[in-house]
């Protein structure tokens, strides 16, 4: 049964929430629950099987990731495309990563190579930017997993900072974290992922 549409006063007039827009709010919703589901799979089967078959997940994070950020409604558009365009540079850095070592050992030499983070890190500061989306717009503390756990375990991974223990505790609360989030959305009412539709038209109108 299809809801019909529904009119709301915005900041800069009237808008229509339709049909669309709510499957647009589901696409969006079930991308970052993909994402949030293939990280935890990696994680798991990483330390139950090893990393060496590992990188299929890579590949449905990567497609959760795009979807997300194809849906995500976000006011600031040059914003919005600079988020896509660090998803597009981290997956083909995912890809040279495949290249160089295999896809079997993609996940080992990121280990042990942690140069290969500044390759692979446009992806996850995606990611973060996402992270930071949620808790800007809805103040979900569970947001913090992206926005704060991912940069620190990146970028101590690199300096040198983290153990190999701590490094997989911080991994192991961020995707966990990111699973909280993307099932907290699902309650909440489509028009709170959409926003203010008026602010987008009048943004639009603006650029036009």
């Amino acid at each position: 049964m299809s809801v019909p549409p529904v009119v709301y006063e915005g900041v800069y007039g009237p808008y229509t929430v339709t049909g669309e827009h709510r499957r647009e709010v589901l696409a969006y919703r079930m991308s970052l629950l993909l994402l949030a589901l293939a990280q935890v799979a990696l994680l798991v089967q990483w330390r139950w099987l090893g990393p060496s078959w590992c990188w299929p997940w890579l590949l449905l994070m990567a497609a959760g990731l795009g979807g997300a950020l194809r849906w995500v409604h976000i006011y600031l558009v040059p914003l919005h495309r600079t988020l896509q365009l660090f998803w597009l540079l981290g997956c083909a850095g995912f890809g040279l990563l495949a290249y160089r070592a295999g896809a079997a050992s993609m996940l080992p030499q990121l280990v042990d190579q942690p140069v290969w983070i500044w390759l692979v890190g446009p992806f996850f500061a995606a990611l973060a930017g996402l992270g930071f989306k949620e808790f800007f717009c809805f103040q979900r503390p569970e947001a913090i997993g992206l926005t704060l756990l991912l940069p620190l375990l990146l970028l101590g991974w690199w300096l040198g900072l983290w153990s190999a223990p701590v490094a997989s505790v911080l991994l192991a609360a961020q995707s966990l974290l990111l699973m909280v989030l993307a099932l907290r959305k699902f309650p909440m009412p489509e028009e709170a992922d959409l926003g203010d539709l008026s602010v987008f038209a009048k943004l639009a109108g603006e650029l036009s």
